[in-house]
């Protein structure tokens, strides 16, 4: 179900074009997952890179999304965008289930969570008996990004092995029988992004022309000079509660990439 290597690149740069700004502000919508910029309770399992705190290889990275959101608060409408506290930046790599389909999993199930987590190992063993060695995977941010409910900065393989490497990770764990059997199935094509916040209210009256304008411009200022690179070294399963706090104990699975 994922693209190629050059459709990935071709799409994502199509989602980070400034002139498709105005029109993506016109199908934006106030995200669910927070209520009065409050995260509201969105439990799941994802398969992801550590997040910022856990990640000082990427704290170069991690401090430059920083001044991008900072900048993005200055010249956004008050309460439009609720931030993401960059102790939660991260990639996902795999979504595995949430919300409703993970209350109605562990409910009918109460050994789901020790069977996933048997399976995703396997998923892991697989994969990395797949590589020959292990290779960190180069990202580069290619720009922000519209979501229908967030504001995200979308990032790039800087090599086509990069990609295959995601590609054959998310292979191992979506085409694992014992995943499906607990309901997990890929549902999106993979788009290699940091949120750096949801939509809160949207006033009426928002002038999404000017405000696209405003986007481009704090986007072109971004790469003007060639932003940090992301380097992704590992990837886990982590348990969330909502959108901000991503949790795993020391014995979870975990893939060296």
């Amino acid at each position: 179900m994922d693209d190629t290597y050059q459709i990935y690149v071709n799409r994502v740069a199509q989602m980070t074009l400034s002139a498709s700004y105005a029109q993506q502000l016109q199908n934006i919508q106030k995200s669910a997952k927070f209520d009065g910029g409050v995260a509201v309770p969105f439990p799941g399992y994802t398969v992801m890179t550590p997040p910022e705190p856990e990640d000082p290889v990427n704290s170069e990275f991690y401090n430059y999304l920083k001044l991008c959101q900072g900048e993005l608060l200055q010249h956004l409408p008050p309460g439009l965008l609720v931030p993401i506290p960059p102790a939660s930046f991260h990639v996902t790599l795999a979504d595995l289930i949430w919300d409703g389909g993970y209350r109605d999993a562990v409910g009918k199930n109460p050994q789901f969570e020790q069977e996933l987590f048997a399976h995703i190992s396997e998923s892991f063993r697989q994969y990395q008996a797949g590589m020959e060695t292990s290779k960190p995977i180069i990202l580069q941010l290619l720009g922000l990004s519209i979501f229908r409910r967030a504001l995200a900065v979308c990032l790039v393989p800087a090599k086509e092995e990069g990609y295959g490497q995601i590609v054959g990770l998310r292979r191992s764990i979506y085409q694992n029988s014992g995943i499906i059997s607990l309901g997990i199935d890929q549902q999106y094509d993979y788009t290699a992004h940091v949120t750096l916040g949801y939509f809160g209210e949207i006033a009426p009256q928002l002038n999404r022309e000017s405000l696209g304008r405003t986007l481009g411009r704090l986007n072109d200022s971004w790469l003007e000079t060639e932003p940090p690179v992301i380097s992704i070294e590992r990837a886990q399963i982590r348990k969330f509660t909502d959108m901000l706090n991503y949790e795993r104990e020391g014995d979870w699975p975990v893939c060296a990439l």
